[in-house]
């Protein structure tokens, strides 16, 4: 009998090996990382004060904000794998309605977040940087725990509503590590952020679908609950913030509203921001049709999951790397010139893609164009940290957060249409023209800043 990879190269149909391969070089990266957490965190403790005055201790924080954004994001995506057929069981049986359901449940929380980033910020700048962390990481707790007690779908519908008015952790993550990194060190510590969000995405939907066989699609809210109360408990004990009250605080009201005097005054501010949603747009333009593509270049249909999966697994891998590698290096380097060149490689490795002709060939253009990927955020939002006044950084970072998630809910509309009218190819030429794109702009409007004293 003709196996399923009869006539195919071993590589170009991988099996459980594969997977395993994802899972090592997964569990290598986040070891390197809590590796960071325990022993330097040790060796600083000796020096650490409530006030931050030694350069050292912050990073002490950095590692438990980023341990703490890598369980928080792992327990958001758990939820990816399993939402179609936990609303069937809510009682969403018509196919089409089920779409429809599992559509509006994803995108709600990116919609809620456009208009409330940009508010936790402002009061993040009034009122302190670790309260807004924490208190995304307890009320996403307090929701997900909810949610998996819902009984009907509007309830569910109503919870995901309020999980992105109300979260942000990304956010409050970004603005912390934004403020308490030495300007030298900023890149690295948002690098370091980076790769734990890469990560926590990556291993969050396999904790999810894990979860949901073993003991219940309801069980995966509660364990994003508890890796959420892991997280927020992680902050409170570990994180320690510089945050000095302004000498004029606002009321909590007036805090609410947004300062956009920064980018008014700024051509390159306007540029990172569009950088953001360019990097946002491209990397969610593709993501809902990447499985049907490597159906259409598969010459079998077995192993297309695991297919699928170790392509994905294995970009976001080397995201992680690249996040963490970037931030190392790119402060020497010049963070605008590192910048323009992962948005140049981005694109010359995406433009292939869509004209690749076995899966093998899309994994090792994958695994570069998203290296390149991976190095964008850490370096433009550390542009951004050089040209922000002091204590200014939640509003900025909180607007920044509202561009990206409604670039991020943008970009399947966006691939979706395309599709329709080219087909597959141009979507992959569209997503490499934003980032060339993004990256011309960079060139023409963003230089060196004038201010040292603003990084």
């Amino acid at each position: 009998m003709r196996t399923p990879c009869a006539g195919r190269g071993a590589s170009a149909c991988p099996g459980p090996s594969a997977v395993a391969v994802v899972a090592v070089a997964s569990g290598a990266v986040i070891g390197g990382l809590f590796r960071h957490i325990v022993f330097d965190a040790r060796n600083e403790e000796h020096v650490l004060t409530p006030s931050l005055s030694n350069p050292r201790p912050w990073r002490r924080t950095l590692y438990a904000v980023a341990a703490g954004e890598f369980l928080a994001v792992a327990g958001f995506t758990t939820s990816i794998p399993i939402t179609p057929f936990f609303l069937q069981d809510l009682g969403v049986t018509d196919p089409d309605r089920l779409k429809l359901m599992t559509g509006l449940v994803q995108a709600l929380p990116s919609i809620s977040l456009v208009f409330f980033s940009p508010i936790w910020g402002g009061i993040a700048d009034n009122y302190g940087r670790k309260p807004m962390l924490m208190r995304a990481m307890f009320g996403g707790a307090l929701v997900m725990l909810l949610m998996g007690m819902v009984t009907a779908p509007w309830q569910l519908v109503v919870l995901k509503t309020i999980q992105g008015c109300i979260t942000g952790t990304i956010a409050a993550a970004t603005i912390m590590v934004a403020s308490i990194a030495p300007r030298e060190e900023v890149g690295y510590g948002l690098g370091l952020l980076q790769m734990a969000i890469f990560l926590g995405a990556s291993i969050g939907p396999l904790i999810g679908g894990l979860i949901a066989d073993l003991f219940g699609r309801r069980a995966t809210f509660f364990g994003t609950s508890f890796l959420l109360l892991a997280a927020g408990v992680l902050i409170a004990r570990l994180a320690v913030d510089s945050f000095t009250p302004p000498a004029e605080r606002k009321s909590i009201l007036a805090s609410m509203l947004p300062d956009f005097r920064p980018l008014a005054r700024s051509r390159a501010m306007w540029s990172l921001m569009a950088v953001i949603a360019a990097d946002q747009i491209a990397g969610s333009v593709v993501g809902p049709f990447l499985p049907l593509y490597i159906q259409k270049i598969s010459s079998e249909a077995a192993h297309i999951g695991t297919t699928t999966g170790v392509i994905i697994g294995l970009g976001a891998v080397a995201s992680a790397l690249a996040a963490i590698i970037v931030g190392r290096f790119s402060y020497r380097l010049g963070y605008r010139r590192v910048l323009i060149v992962c948005m140049t490689g981005a694109a010359l490795f995406i433009i292939p893609q869509g004209f690749v002709r076995t899966p093998l060939q899309l994994l090792f253009l994958r695994i570069a164009s998203c290296f390149f990927v991976g190095g964008n955020l850490p370096s433009v939002n550390a542009l951004i940290a050089q040209r922000i006044e002091s204590g200014k950084q939640g509003s900025i970072y909180g607007i920044s957060s509202s561009i990206a998630s409604g670039s991020n809910a943008l970009g399947p509309v966006l691939g979706a249409s395309i599709a329709l009218v080219g087909g597959y190819g141009p979507v992959f030429l569209t997503t490499a023209g934003i980032m060339a794109t993004a990256g011309i702009a960079i060139t023409a409007f963003v230089r060196r800043p004038a201010v040292a004293s603003q990084g």
